[in-house]
């Protein structure tokens, strides 16, 4: 993950190495017709914001239908649980923290990019009562129950954004790897409608699979499904590596006080360390429910596989997931 301000000021700490974890003994829990009369535009325009509403379905998942380039990851109740939890597993893997840049107690605007189920919004909008926190995704999956300086827009962050210049106290994203084509373009978007002083934080599992102890094979089914994923993200455009170049990205925009921050979030239950196990048990969960949808799509429209082949491959993934004797991670 990554952090950065408009302006020079003091970082919060250097760029950190990751830490060795420790693991467990313990491993029982295997764990949208162009008319031109107006009520035929009226009903165009019925069935678009119907399209955009109800998505489109793939594989019995649902996905979002607005944008100009086509999401990885469904926008469906699955899926929805899925982010919530992906929330709280964040929110303890930075120790009850929702961000790490130094915004202040008053921040005033706040932006959030590809805000999903906008919890991060809400939560920000409680912690921060003097900020108008906007969340904005391309799939209309919020709730209208929100704290009133809370409010959400549709919109395709990849197109040019409409907001003032030079306005947002931060702007902030999280997991969208699978969202972004243009990497930098969205920086020097964020650059530009940050105010002089204004902080970025984009937060972001690097999609690379790690083990420092070598307990997991080479040739197991996570292995390989984190081989072919990559290659599949690679053809979609989206590649998994990205996170790579955010420091980069961020200095040449011209952003100062960079500061990378990397950690190890384990992918089932095998650390020794009791927040880090139950970091863990999220993050295995996150795997069980949602491998499909981050999946699937991406597999038969990037390398051609059959439904069933892919379904097939992923339920023997689930098996690599389950078993604590694997000691493995994806860093963020």
């Amino acid at each position: 993950m990554a952090e950065a301000s408009t302006s020079q000021s003091d970082p919060p700490s250097g760029q950190q190495e990751t830490e060795y974890i420790e693991a467990t003994t313990d491993i029982s829990d295997e764990g949208y017709d162009g008319s031109s009369d107006a009520g035929s535009d009226r009903s165009s325009m019925t069935s678009l914001s119907s399209t955009i509403l109800n998505g489109v379905t793939e594989n019995g998942r649902t996905y979002a239908a607005y944008g100009k380039e086509e999401y990885g990851m469904p926008s469906d109740e699955l899926e929805m649980d899925r982010l919530d939890m992906a929330h709280a597993k964040y929110y303890m893997l930075l120790e009850k923290k929702r961000l790490l840049a130094p915004i202040g107690e008053d921040p005033h605007k706040v932006l959030d990019l590809g805000t999903g189920t906008g919890i991060w919004c809400i939560d920000i909008a409680d912690q921060f009562p003097s900020a108008n926190v906007l969340g904005v995704d391309i799939a209309p999956i919020q709730p209208s129950w929100v704290p009133p300086n809370c409010r959400f827009e549709i919109d395709d962050i990849e197109q040019e954004w409409t907001w003032p210049r030079a306005s947002f106290d931060l702007i902030f994203s999280r997991d969208l790897l699978f969202a972004i084509r243009d990497w930098p373009k969205l920086v020097r978007q964020c650059y530009d409608h940050l105010r002089p002083g204004g902080w970025i934080e984009f937060q972001s599992i690097y999609g690379v699979l790690g083990c420092d102890d070598g307990t997991l094979p080479p040739d197991c089914n996570f292995c390989k499904f984190d081989r072919i994923i990559r290659e599949a993200a690679v053809k979609n455009g989206t590649p998994l590596e990205a996170p790579d170049d955010w420091k980069r990205l961020f200095e040449e925009a011209g952003f100062e006080a960079v500061v990378e921050r990397s950690f190890k979030i384990p992918s089932n239950p095998w650390a020794k360390d009791k927040r880090l196990k139950m970091v863990g048990m999220f993050e295995m969960e996150n795997f069980l429910r949602g491998i499909e949808g981050m999946s699937l799509r991406l597999l038969q429209k990037g390398l051609g596989w059959d439904p069933l082949e892919a379904t097939v491959f992923l339920a023997n993934v689930k098996k690599d997931v389950r078993n604590l004797r694997y000691h493995m991670y994806y860093p963020l």
